[in-house]
């Protein structure tokens, strides 16, 4: 008599083996460009500046050249995600990422170097975010692919938790250069062993089948109403964002605080950016995204103007709502994509959308270390300044239509196996 096959797990079992690739990108999103650039930037400001006399505005432009850099290669790497597969294409960029961070602590006093590495980051930076990991997961799952992904960004939001304390207690007990150091390693430690041992495609041929990118099908994204004001509200949203937190620590240091307490700063609004993500993926499940994401771009105006007051309180409260928002806005982007666009160049599309995010982090902390260079301190009507582009991008969530049925061809998803959505309603 004939045995029969055991089943094999589903996507709510623990043994499913898409779980380990998960695992995998959370720790690897954890270390890697999205948290350890913007999250420790500002903590190196001062004692750089100090030792080798630059202004806050000139080592704020390194922040530029890898924003940049990032969002000139994002369309770039996501189309050698969606044709390569992201391993091939991760593992080395953590190699030559991690090394490049670590090589900071060899810097000189010419402004030339200190910049020429920051670019050097950015083009590998894109290779360890949750652009190169969330093809991958999306290869395994359909019916929890929200799920994973939310978890792969959560990734970021426990870094930004942990990153600035072990940077602010590196620096203050062996100094910037060996802070510098010691991080670099830390990314090759945690991200190459996890990605080389557990980020892999599920079957081939579905791949091929759910993500193989062809032209036709990315024309229609490019010129549609959504995509462009999809995209154009990232710009603006990340102009308010990284102008904030690039600054936040020598902001706070300026106002008599501790660097301690400038580092549980970051730490509090990396901690609501985990919260934020978590609560922002149940309510995608239940009302419609854009008007999801318009309170948390008003959630990050209102947090931009609390920042200008100058009691602790005050400050706690404005990095709450930032983080939180932010959180949100890091499951938003890649959801928005999904529902209105297939997944046949969703690495590509993805890219596109880090780009205006990567441009507005290249504009944000120059235009604040500008403002400060001008006045001479962090005035609150400078602050304020930065609430605007945000707003902006709370209003043009107000004209995303609705998402497109099922059936327009779109927003059809390819694969066997994946589980169309009805279309929602935009109350």
């Amino acid at each position: 008599m004939s045995q029969s096959k055991p089943a094999a797990p589903s996507e709510s079992d623990v043994l499913y083996p898409g779980w380990p690739v998960v695992m995998a990108a959370f720790f690897g999103v954890m270390s890697g460009y999205s948290v350890l650039i913007p999250y420790t930037f500002g903590l190196f400001l001062k004692p750089i500046g100090v030792e080798f006399g630059w202004r806050r505005d000139q080592i704020s432009v390194a922040f530029g050249c890898v924003a940049i850099t990032v969002a000139l290669c994002a369309p770039i790497m996501g189309r050698l995600f969606d044709r390569f597969g992201p391993r091939r294409t991760i593992l080395p960029c953590i190699v030559l990422f991690s090394l490049t961070f670590s090589s900071l602590s060899l810097l000189t006093r010419s402004l030339v170097h200190f910049y020429v590495v920051f670019v050097i980051l950015g083009l590998f930076g894109n290779g360890t975010t949750q652009l190169a990991y969330s093809r991958s997961v999306s290869t395994w799952f359909f019916k929890r692919r929200g799920t994973a992904l939310s978890l792969v960004a959560a990734g970021a939001g426990v870094g930004a938790m942990l990153i600035p304390l072990l940077t602010a207690w590196l620096l203050q007990k062996y100094g910037w250069r060996t802070t510098y150091e010691l991080l670099g390693l830390l990314i090759l430690g945690i991200s190459f062993p996890l990605t080389a041992f557990f980020v892999r495609d599920s079957d081939e041929t579905l791949v091929s089948q759910a993500t193989s990118p062809d032209k036709q099908s990315l024309l229609i994204p490019i010129s549609s109403r959504p995509f462009w004001l999809l995209i154009l509200a990232i710009f603006l949203y990340s102009i308010s964002f990284n102008g904030v937190i690039s600054h936040l620590a020598p902001l706070l240091t300026d106002r008599r605080f501790s660097l301690s307490t400038a580092a549980q700063s970051l730490s509090v609004l990396g901690g609501c950016g985990l919260i934020g993500r978590v609560v922002t993926g149940y309510l995608l499940d239940r009302f419609f995204a854009p008007r999801v994401s318009l309170v948390l771009f008003c959630s990050t105006v209102a947090g931009i103007f609390f920042l200008s007051s100058r009691s602790i309180s005050s400050v706690l409260l404005s990095v709450a709502l930032i983080g939180f928002a932010a959180g949100g806005e890091s499951d938003i982007t890649p959801y928005l994509l999904s529902r209105y666009f297939s997944l046949q160049s969703f690495a590509t599309l993805y890219g596109f959308a880090w780009t205006a995010y990567a441009t507005g982090t290249m504009i944000g902390p120059i235009l604040m270390g500008r403002l400060y260079t001008l006045t001479g301190a962090y005035q609150s009507w400078g602050i304020q300044l930065l609430a605007l582009p945000a707003l902006i991008s709370a209003f043009l969530m107000i004209l995303m239509p609705r998402y497109p049925s099922p059936g327009i061809a779109h927003n059809a998803y390819p694969s066997a196996g994946s589980v169309p959505q009805p279309a929602m309603s935009d109350s």
